[in-house]
């Protein structure tokens, strides 16, 4: 197997994905997540693989500050309270600690997954939380097996929770965990993964 680098990665017709996260809604990100992203007073709130951009735009308000980021630029109007930024989701970074940190089915193409989700989590400000869809079946080790217990167990020793059965990892509170795994590349060529759309493979030195 040939791993694709993140800059070849990012030309993948697979990441470049228009049918995944382009017009859900806020609903439709609450369910996904499993928690309410109505944000208070004050929030400040990045949204990896925005999509359009649609369920931020509703929840957008004056008195908040959301980001959404995506690789491709294909947004929705920005408006008071909400801004774009158009960038690999694996290379930016938010200019201060932030509350609420969301990824709705985005990390499915991000080559080096684990890394994001340390990254996310130390953007973190005391008292915030990150959630995300995670499908550990994508993460696997140099001989394309399965992370499994490896992957879980080293999960909850950095801090994370996974919920398996609903594919969702989440973080709370500020700080920054580390994974004992290390990137070698990615596979744009898996297939198909629980959502029915086609997905990447993250593999890993363990």
């Amino acid at each position: 197997m040939s791993l694709l680098d993140d800059e070849t990665l990012w030309r993948s017709s697979v990441v470049a994905n228009c049918a995944m996260n382009r017009e859900r809604g806020l609903a439709s990100y609450c369910r996904e997540l499993g928690v309410d992203l109505t944000p208070a007073p004050g929030t400040r709130w990045v949204d990896l693989c925005c999509g359009s951009g649609k369920a931020l735009a509703e929840a957008a308000r004056a008195d908040v500050a959301v980001v959404g980021v995506d690789l491709v630029d294909h947004h929705v109007p920005a408006r008071p309270g909400l801004s774009f930024v158009v960038a690999p989701v694996d290379q930016w970074e938010p200019a201060e600690p932030v509350d609420l940190v969301t990824c709705v089915h985005g990390l499915h193409y991000v080559g080096d997954k684990l890394g994001l989700l340390v990254r996310a989590a130390s953007w973190l400000a005391p008292g915030g939380r990150f959630v995300a869809n995670f499908d550990a079946s994508s993460v696997r080790r140099a001989d394309g097996t399965l992370l499994g217990r490896a992957l879980s167990k080293a999960l909850r020793e950095a801090g994370f929770t996974y919920d398996s059965r609903n594919r969702r990892v989440a973080f709370a509170g500020s700080g920054r965990p580390e994974l004992p795994f290390t990137y070698l590349g990615a596979d744009d060529k898996a297939g198909p993964n629980y959502t029915g759309q086609p997905a990447v493979h993250s593999y890993y030195d363990t």
